[in-house]
């Protein structure tokens, strides 16, 4: 791209490192977005995934896509870029998706156990699960109808992810 200028202090950073640098830029206006992750191979090929607050716009996935584009050098270094936002059904990864989803129902794994349960709460340590469930009633024959609470600590949490009814 000719005429591009290209700050000093890009200069004598890694492709990643510039990359890095202008996603956290690009996002600084937008504060209910965030990232969720960014992977550059080895032929160049940087996707870019994010998440809002509020969900994510096609146009907001242009915007960045555009912001890094326009302050990268294609005659430095070649690539392609993708920038989207996380599909439904993909794993929650930041504290901050668990926050937004309360009120939904997630499918919860950990090293024991795997929950379909309702996002209740969600803090900067744990989640709380709940659910209802069939259990043997304590006197008597049968089984019984019970409200179960659970609180899951993120540590535990080996995957989460959001199930969409329709």
């Amino acid at each position: 791209m000719r005429g591009l200028i290209v700050p000093s202090f890009y200069k004598n950073m890694t492709f990643k490192e510039k990359v890095s640098k202008l996603l956290t830029e690009g996002l600084s206006d937008k504060p209910s977005l965030f990232l969720i992750d960014c992977t550059i191979t080895e032929a160049f090929k940087v996707i870019v995934a994010i998440d809002g607050d509020h969900g994510v716009a096609l146009q907001d996935c242009i915007d960045l896509s555009r912001f890094v584009e326009n302050n990268l050098d294609r005659e430095e270094q070649d690539f392609s870029l993708e920038v989207a936002s996380v599909g439904v059904g993909s794993p929650l990864k930041l504290v901050r998706q668990y926050k937004k989803n309360v009120g939904r129902t997630l499918i919860l794994k950990t090293a024991t156990e795997n929950i379909e349960a309702e996002l209740v709460e969600a803090n900067d340590d744990f989640v709380i699960l709940s659910w209802k469930a069939r259990e043997p009633k304590k006197i008597g024959k049968g089984k019984e109808t019970v409200q179960k609470r659970l609180e899951v600590p993120y540590a535990d949490i080996k995957e989460a992810i959001v199930t969409v009814t329709f």
